[in-house]
């Protein structure tokens, strides 16, 4: 239900700022101008994240593609692509749009990745963003992650930040924190031993989403104010027409980012509450590499 959440709200489309004309004004495009502001969608240096830049001689792994931005993303740098989601409905719609957008060969897998059935050292960029958390022994999940790497491999790895988790813990309905949803919460030191003694270099750390933590506050307010169930799928219902406290949230933080210091307060704030925690990684050339 719950899955892939910063990322996967964020609309597959190149990052542009977003329009100051009110009326147009959405949480989503509030939330890419955030997430570019963070070094995400760096199209002009082909970086999907500031220090993780695909080109075309690239063969991107998507583990839990989701809608499929980081695919998406990667096609149009002219990286060839294997994306990979336990929903068949987001297989398949991914896809149709790779399809329509590639001239490379390109691969869809409905999956759990316990194993994925894929061969060794496929893919030069491995990405899972917004999964772990979803995976009730990580351990093993992230053994199959470096299989899938080639010696050299590049890989971005995103989780929940912890103190947003712990946050929502009262506000959200308890399905959030159940199977399938999120059954771990890591924090960062665990985050970062898990991938490390997977055998992965860690490359790069940073945390950020502040405005995301507090649009999934106002989410669960609006849900309950409507009187609907919220145990059904978070991301089926944060689409347009968006309720009305999370576009004045939008508002209120495309604002503050037009102010004089508002990048300032939005890093310290980030710092503070991030929504997610995410690590840069490479597999190493051979064993003697290894950390």
């Amino acid at each position: 239900m719950i899955r892939r959440l910063l990322a996967r709200w964020l609309p597959a489309r190149a990052a542009q700022p977003v329009a100051q004309t009110r009326a147009t004004l959405s949480p989503r495009d509030v939330g890419l101008h955030d997430a570019v502001l963070d070094g995400w969608f760096l199209n002009d240096s082909g970086e999907l994240l500031k220090g993780f830049a695909i080109t075309a001689d690239d063969s991107v792994l998507d583990v839990g593609c989701g809608e499929g931005v980081a695919t998406l993303f990667a096609v149009r740098q002219g990286a060839a692509v294997i994306f990979t989601d336990s929903e068949h409905d987001k297989v398949r719609d991914l896809a149709r749009q790779v399809e329509a957008l590639c001239a490379k060969a390109s691969l869809g897998l409905v999956s759990n990745s316990l194993p994925l059935p894929l061969a060794d050292g496929c893919a030069s960029k491995v990405v899972c963003m917004e999964v772990l958390e979803h995976i009730a022994e990580p351990e093993p999940f992230m053994a199959e992650l470096v299989r899938m790497g080639r010696p050299g491999a590049q890989y971005l790895l995103s989780v929940p930040a912890p103190a947003g988790e712990h946050l929502q813990k009262g506000i959200a309905p308890a399905s959030y924190y159940q199977s399938p949803n999120h059954v771990q919460i890591f924090s960062a030191e665990r985050f970062a031993a898990l991938v490390q003694e997977a055998g992965l270099v860690i490359e790069h750390r940073q945390a950020s989403g502040f405005f995301w933590v507090m649009g999934m506050i106002f989410f669960w307010a609006g849900e309950r104010a409507a009187g609907r169930d919220p145990g059904g799928a978070v991301r089926d219902r944060i689409q347009p027409p968006f309720m009305p406290l999370m576009e004045s949230w939008a508002r209120t933080w495309q604002d503050l980012l037009t102010q004089p210091g508002g990048l300032a307060i939005k890093q310290t704030l980030d710092s503070f509450l991030p929504k997610s925690q995410v690590i840069i990684a490479r597999k190493p050339l051979d064993a003697g590499d290894a950390p």
